[in-house]
Protein backbone atom coordinates (compact mmCIF):
# COMPACT_ATOMS: atom_id res chain seq x y z
CA UNK A 1 0.00 0.00 0.00
CA UNK A 2 1.29 3.49 -0.82
CA UNK A 3 1.45 6.49 1.50
CA UNK A 4 -0.48 9.65 0.48
CA UNK A 5 2.55 10.83 -1.55
CA UNK A 6 2.59 7.58 -3.57
CA UNK A 7 5.81 6.21 -2.04
CA UNK A 8 5.58 2.50 -1.21
CA UNK A 9 6.67 1.61 2.33
CA UNK A 10 9.91 -0.25 2.91
CA UNK A 11 9.36 -3.85 3.96
CA UNK A 12 9.67 -4.46 7.68
CA UNK A 13 12.22 -7.24 8.04
CA UNK A 14 12.91 -6.81 11.75
CA UNK A 15 9.36 -7.38 12.88
CA UNK A 16 8.73 -3.67 13.54
CA UNK A 17 6.39 -1.38 11.64
CA UNK A 18 7.27 -0.45 8.07
CA UNK A 19 8.36 3.15 7.63
CA UNK A 20 8.13 4.82 4.24
CA UNK A 21 11.35 6.43 2.97
CA UNK A 22 10.04 10.01 3.36
CA UNK A 23 9.64 9.95 7.14
CA UNK A 24 12.73 7.78 7.78
CA UNK A 25 15.12 10.72 8.09
CA UNK A 26 12.62 12.66 10.20
CA UNK A 27 12.22 9.67 12.49
CA UNK A 28 16.01 9.30 12.85
CA UNK A 29 16.32 12.98 13.80
CA UNK A 30 13.46 12.71 16.27
CA UNK A 31 14.96 9.57 17.84
CA UNK A 32 18.39 11.16 18.27
CA UNK A 33 16.88 14.34 19.71
CA UNK A 34 14.41 12.62 22.05
CA UNK A 35 16.73 9.95 23.45
CA UNK A 36 19.08 12.35 25.24
CA UNK A 37 21.84 9.73 24.94
CA UNK A 38 23.72 7.97 22.15
CA UNK A 39 21.31 5.70 20.25
CA UNK A 40 22.69 2.42 18.94
CA UNK A 41 22.14 1.32 15.33
CA UNK A 42 20.15 -1.73 16.46
CA UNK A 43 17.79 0.55 18.41
CA UNK A 44 17.26 2.74 15.34
CA UNK A 45 16.68 -0.37 13.23
CA UNK A 46 13.94 -1.43 15.67
CA UNK A 47 12.28 2.00 15.56
CA UNK A 48 12.46 2.14 11.76
CA UNK A 49 11.52 -1.51 11.22
CA UNK A 50 14.49 -2.14 8.93
CA UNK A 51 17.68 -4.24 9.18
CA UNK A 52 20.60 -2.77 11.10
CA UNK A 53 22.79 -2.34 8.00
CA UNK A 54 19.96 -0.38 6.33
CA UNK A 55 19.62 1.75 9.48
CA UNK A 56 23.35 2.56 9.31
CA UNK A 57 22.93 3.71 5.69
CA UNK A 58 19.97 5.86 6.71
CA UNK A 59 21.98 7.43 9.56
CA UNK A 60 24.71 8.27 7.02
CA UNK A 61 22.12 9.80 4.67
CA UNK A 62 20.61 11.79 7.56
CA UNK A 63 24.08 13.04 8.59
CA UNK A 64 24.91 14.13 5.04
CA UNK A 65 21.59 15.95 4.63
CA UNK A 66 21.94 17.62 8.04
CA UNK A 67 25.50 18.77 7.29
CA UNK A 68 24.47 20.09 3.87
CA UNK A 69 21.64 22.10 5.46
CA UNK A 70 24.15 23.74 7.89
CA UNK A 71 21.57 23.98 10.70
CA UNK A 72 24.01 24.28 13.60
CA UNK A 73 24.15 20.67 14.70
CA UNK A 74 25.41 17.38 13.35
CA UNK A 75 25.49 13.66 14.13
CA UNK A 76 28.40 12.28 16.15
CA UNK A 77 29.26 8.60 16.45
CA UNK A 78 30.20 8.15 20.11
CA UNK A 79 29.97 5.56 22.90
CA UNK A 80 28.68 2.85 20.56
CA UNK A 81 25.84 4.95 19.17
CA UNK A 82 24.85 8.24 17.56
CA UNK A 83 23.81 11.58 19.05
CA UNK A 84 23.13 15.12 17.89
CA UNK A 85 25.82 17.65 18.82
CA UNK A 86 26.76 21.26 18.19
CA UNK A 87 29.92 21.46 16.06
CA UNK A 88 33.01 22.63 17.96
CA UNK A 89 33.23 25.65 15.64
CA UNK A 90 29.98 27.00 17.14
CA UNK A 91 30.20 25.87 20.76
CA UNK A 92 32.31 28.84 21.89
CA UNK A 93 29.65 31.31 20.80
CA UNK A 94 27.03 29.43 22.80
CA UNK A 95 28.92 29.64 26.11
CA UNK A 96 26.68 32.41 27.52
CA UNK A 97 23.64 30.16 27.06
CA UNK A 98 25.13 27.08 28.66
CA UNK A 99 24.75 26.36 32.36
CA UNK A 100 26.26 25.36 34.67
CA UNK A 101 29.67 26.78 33.86
CA UNK A 102 32.20 24.19 32.76
CA UNK A 103 34.17 22.41 35.44
CA UNK A 104 37.77 23.47 35.88
CA UNK A 105 40.25 21.58 33.74
CA UNK A 106 41.61 18.34 35.16
CA UNK A 107 45.06 18.59 36.71
CA UNK A 108 47.98 16.84 35.03
CA UNK A 109 47.96 14.31 37.91
CA UNK A 110 44.27 13.55 37.29
CA UNK A 111 44.91 13.16 33.56
CA UNK A 112 47.77 10.74 34.30
CA UNK A 113 45.55 8.64 36.57
CA UNK A 114 42.77 8.74 33.97
CA UNK A 115 45.21 7.56 31.29
CA UNK A 116 46.39 4.66 33.46
CA UNK A 117 42.80 3.60 34.12
CA UNK A 118 41.74 3.99 30.46
CA UNK A 119 44.64 1.93 29.07
CA UNK A 120 45.01 -0.67 31.84
CA UNK A 121 41.43 -1.23 33.02
CA UNK A 122 40.34 -2.88 35.15
CA UNK A 123 43.04 -1.68 37.53
CA UNK A 124 43.43 -1.31 41.31
CA UNK A 125 44.51 1.85 43.11
CA UNK A 126 47.79 0.14 44.09
CA UNK A 127 48.48 -0.70 40.43
CA UNK A 128 47.75 2.92 39.45
CA UNK A 129 50.18 4.18 42.11
CA UNK A 130 52.85 1.70 41.01
CA UNK A 131 52.54 2.77 37.34
CA UNK A 132 52.54 6.48 38.15
CA UNK A 133 55.15 6.33 40.89
CA UNK A 134 52.87 8.46 43.07
CA UNK A 135 49.50 8.80 44.75
CA UNK A 136 46.25 7.90 43.01
CA UNK A 137 44.27 10.32 45.17
CA UNK A 138 42.63 11.92 42.14
CA UNK A 139 40.56 8.76 41.56
CA UNK A 140 37.90 10.34 43.80
CA UNK A 141 37.80 13.46 41.60
CA UNK A 142 37.50 11.29 38.50
CA UNK A 143 34.64 9.36 40.13
CA UNK A 144 32.88 12.62 41.06
CA UNK A 145 33.10 13.70 37.42
CA UNK A 146 31.73 10.28 36.42
CA UNK A 147 34.78 9.56 34.23
CA UNK A 148 35.71 6.40 36.17
CA UNK A 149 33.79 3.94 38.32
CA UNK A 150 34.31 0.81 40.39
CA UNK A 151 33.89 -2.17 38.06
CA UNK A 152 34.54 -4.98 40.52
CA UNK A 153 37.03 -6.38 43.01
CA UNK A 154 40.42 -7.94 42.38
CA UNK A 155 41.13 -11.50 43.45
CA UNK A 156 44.32 -10.23 45.13
CA UNK A 157 44.69 -10.26 48.92
CA UNK A 158 42.22 -7.86 50.49
CA UNK A 159 40.01 -7.83 47.35
CA UNK A 160 40.89 -4.24 46.35
CA UNK A 161 38.48 -2.29 44.15
CA UNK A 162 38.98 -2.36 40.38
CA UNK A 163 38.47 0.85 38.40
CA UNK A 164 37.44 1.37 34.79
CA UNK A 165 36.17 4.17 32.59
CA UNK A 166 32.51 5.07 32.09
CA UNK A 167 30.28 5.96 29.16
CA UNK A 168 30.70 9.58 30.30
CA UNK A 169 34.44 9.20 29.65
CA UNK A 170 33.67 8.14 26.06
CA UNK A 171 31.21 11.02 25.64
CA UNK A 172 33.52 13.70 27.07
CA UNK A 173 36.48 12.56 24.98
CA UNK A 174 34.44 11.99 21.80
CA UNK A 175 35.33 8.29 21.53
CA UNK A 176 33.09 5.66 19.94
CA UNK A 177 34.69 3.02 22.17
CA UNK A 178 37.96 2.20 23.92
CA UNK A 179 39.36 0.95 20.62
CA UNK A 180 39.42 4.63 19.53
CA UNK A 181 41.98 5.55 22.20
CA UNK A 182 45.15 6.85 20.55
CA UNK A 183 48.21 4.57 20.74
CA UNK A 184 49.65 4.76 24.24
CA UNK A 185 52.85 6.47 23.10
CA UNK A 186 50.77 9.28 21.51
CA UNK A 187 48.22 9.63 24.32
CA UNK A 188 47.72 13.16 25.58
CA UNK A 189 44.32 13.46 27.20
CA UNK A 190 44.66 17.18 27.88
CA UNK A 191 44.30 17.82 24.12
CA UNK A 192 41.43 15.34 23.74
CA UNK A 193 39.23 16.79 26.48
CA UNK A 194 36.60 19.10 25.02
CA UNK A 195 35.14 21.91 27.07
Amino acid sequence: MSDPQGTPPEPASTGGPAVSPGPVLSLIGAALMAAGRPVQARELAGVLGIPEDAALRQVQAFTERLDAANLGFTVEAVAGGYRLVVPATLSGQLAPLLAPPPLPALSSAALEVLAVIAYRQPVTRAEIEAMRGGSAGTVVTLQERELVKVVGRSEAVGSPLLYGTTERFLLDFGLRGLEDLPPLENANFSHLLRS
